[in-house]
């Protein structure tokens, strides 16, 4: 998937997620586990979108990132 159709994915499927809590609040839903499902779906698309910014990091910016991931681990 190139990074627009991620984000397109991204975006629909908060969309979806919102309506599903909405509507899991107002009368219930059949299959409640779709708004876990729904919440694994996000965050399997932003943890691509995110290892994809990571790729495209220059050495300068993989070198500051490094130092706050050292800084974290103390």
């Amino acid at each position: 998937m190139s990074a627009t159709d991620i984000t397109n994915s991204l975006v629909q499927a908060k969309m979806e997620l919102q309506k599903a809590k909405f509507t899991h609040a107002v009368k219930g839903l059949d299959k409640p586990s779709a708004i876990k499902d729904l919440r694994k779906k996000i965050a399997r698309l932003e943890t691509e979108t995110r290892s994809r910014e990571v790729k495209n990091m220059t050495e300068a910016e993989l070198a500051k990132r490094s130092k706050i991931r050292a800084r974290r681990a103390k």
